[in-house]
């Protein structure tokens, strides 16, 4: 019966992550049950092998600007960023190629329709509003269809109740600043923020390479939310957020076309929103909705490109609880058109219209089964049914038995369709779309007291018919094609810990052997061993965190990526109530490394700023 009021009340209350939550030096602190809601029904993490959740708290304590600063932390996540500053940053998840990653912006679709697989830049993606991020691992396409073959990254924005305004300067003459003010209550809320970052950077090329041009960046982020509850019964909610970056890149020049400086520059703009009526009718709860996002991309350089691309989704959903809220269910129904232009100019569109169930049934006190059902019929690929089946047991001594299997899928996307940059016969090969299973289990743990978690998680992710690019250096030919099945076996460890005299740990642990089937290969990108660890501690006055972060070697395309260990510290100082100081330095040991081939990483590096809260 706990669990099933914890998830009746988990879409009004949103549950923090870690212990840094915490009053300082509180001695009864304990890690409070964390709640993830992108699982379409509330669900609580630890009874769902996969789902991770970074707070509001932890974004704060490590000192993450960026998006892709933090995501790396999370078992099984491989971030890929072709430059420091501003250059093209994609999640690989669980060796999943980037397009097969879905991101949410308050559930929100904003995937790039015009990306040559559908991916998201996180490059530029500024954390400053955001509230928490949920990560589910795996086929999550029975909860959110095409592009979730790999797994689900949910970001969602605060609302704000007051002044909050922060400024930083540092290293390469690194400037940033955010401006968010609001006032909410349980009638009416209405907020709004302003974020501008600036640098020079470095060069994006690594520069023991023989790259010394500094490569810059500017993204400004300006958002807002508004609520208003209608009646007892009825809420109108909505948001909205645009993005706009201009950033210095480097190409791969000949004759060895290897990252190099060239005068390469990138401008991005994006906006995404939603509009969203909550009614309680008919012993349902209802959601209507109507949401969008649009981006353009120029860059210009060696290869000059502009590429176009909007979305919109129509959505419904209902939701409700019985047998003594022992059995809670929500279905519904989405229409999604998406649009893009081509490398051609071409316009293209494709649709899709979608039906979709989960149901979690409590049939003991010990026991919940929780499945997913969901329909998509695209417009020119046909149609697919996917599903996704799990089962959490409490085991006796605090220990949680958990496992899963999904299936997903993902249709080609705008470029693929219609063959973009291919060159050979017509007519091309007609392509399908590409299909995964996954199959997974973990073994999770609780103290007594609440101060200490943890979880072993072992899965396998297989992906058949996976679309790849192939060319062939007799005829010239180069077309996309149907033939790829790729592998991953993993395993995944993490842990919590509240420790004495206001201290906490957070550790992370994950390996990855992510191959090519067809060829036996490692997938490139693909790190097979990485973790972190992260110390913070929290006093009356004086908090901060240590963050270590190794990857081991990493194949590429034009080499192999060696291993290496950072290092990052932060630290904060309250001087008031409403004035913090901060600081934190990057690469603490000063580390020459590269995430990418090819690419260099910033040496140590510092910051200085400043957190008014009214």
């Amino acid at each position: 019966m706990t669990r099933s009021i914890l998830y009746a009340t988990a879409a009004a209350v949103l549950f923090p992550l870690s212990a840094h939550a915490q009053e300082p030096n509180e001695p009864d602190a304990t890690l409070p049950e964390v709640v993830v809601t992108a699982t379409r029904l509330p669900a609580i993490v630890a009874d769902t092998p996969g789902a991770r959740v970074i707070d509001r708290a932890a974004i704060e304590q490590r000192g993450a600007v960026f998006a892709a600063d933090i995501l790396s932390d999370i078992p099984g996540l491989s971030v890929v960023r072709s430059g420091a500053f501003g250059g093209v940053a994609q999640v690989r998840m669980r060796g999943a190629s980037p397009g097969k990653t879905l991101v949410l912006i308050d559930g929100v679709p904003v995937n790039d329709p015009a990306d040559i697989s559908g991916s998201f830049d996180f490059a530029a993606f500024d954390l400053g509003e955001i509230e928490r991020i949920e990560v589910l691992s795996g086929p999550q396409s029975s909860l959110w269809g095409s592009d979730a073959i790999g797994g689900v990254i949910a970001f969602t924005t605060r609302e704000t109740d007051g002044v909050r305004l922060e400024a930083e300067a540092g290293s390469y003459d690194t400037v940033r600043g955010r401006l968010a003010l609001g006032t909410a209550n349980e009638t009416w809320a209405a907020s709004g923020y302003v974020s501008r970052v600036r640098t020079d950077g470095i060069s994006a090329a690594d520069e023991a390479d023989g790259n010394p041009e500094a490569d810059g960046v500017e993204a400004t982020t300006v958002g807002g939310k508004v609520r208003y509850a209608l009646t007892s019964v009825a809420t109108v909610d909505a948001a909205a957020r645009w993005s706009k970056s201009e950033g210095d890149i480097d190409g791969s020049p000949p004759p060895d076309f290897t990252p190099g400086d060239t005068p390469d520059f990138t401008l991005t703009e994006q906006w995404s929103g939603f509009v969203r009526l909550s009614l309680a009718a008919l012993g349902l709860e209802h959601q209507f909705s109507v949401a969008a996002s649009d981006i353009s991309r120029d860059n210009d350089g060696q290869f000059a490109s502009q590429f176009d691309a909007d979305r919109l989704v129509y959505r419904w959903q209902a939701a409700g609880s019985v047998w003594d809220q022992r059995l809670d269910y929500t279905f519904g129904a989405e229409r999604e058109d998406t649009a893009g232009t081509v490398s051609t100019g071409e316009d293209v569109d494709l649709g899709t219209t979608s039906a979709f169930a989960v149901a979690r049934v409590e049939p003991a006190a010990a026991l919940s089964v929780t499945a997913g059902l969901r329909w998509d019929d695209t417009d020119d690929f046909g149609s697919e049914v996917t599903g996704r089946l799990s089962a959490a047991y409490d085991l006796p001594r605090g220990f949680i038995l958990s496992a899963a299997y999904g299936t997903g899928f993902k249709a080609p996307s705008i470029n693929q369709s219609v063959c973009d940059y291919c060159f050979a016969a017509v007519p091309f090969p007609e392509l399908s779309p590409e299909t995964a299973d996954s199959v997974e289990g973990a073994l999770g743990w609780g103290s007594a007291d609440g101060r200490f978690d943890g979880r072993l998680t072992v899965y396998r992710l297989k992906v058949e018919d996976q679309i790849t690019y192939v060319f062939d250096p007799v005829t010239f030919d180069a077309f996309y094609v149907n033939v790829a099945a790729t592998r991953t076996d993993g395993v995944e460890v993490e842990g919590r810990a509240v420790l004495p005299a206001g201290f906490d740990l957070t550790v992370a642990y994950a390996y990855t052997d992510a191959v090519d089937e067809t060829t036996g290969t490692r997938l490139l990108r693909i790190p097979e061993h990485a973790g972190s660890a992260t110390l913070g501690w929290a006093g009356e006055r004086v908090s901060g965190a240590l963050t270590v972060r190794a990857e081991g070697d990493q194949p590429d395309a034009f080499g192999l990526r060696e291993s290496f260990v950072t290092a990052n510290l932060t630290s904060a100082y309250k001087l008031t109530e409403a004035v913090t100081l901060t600081a934190r330095i990057e690469n603490l040991t000063d580390e020459r490394y590269q995430q990418v081939f090819g690419y260099g990483e910033p040496g140590r590096s510092g910051y200085v700023g400043i957190r008014l809260r009214y």
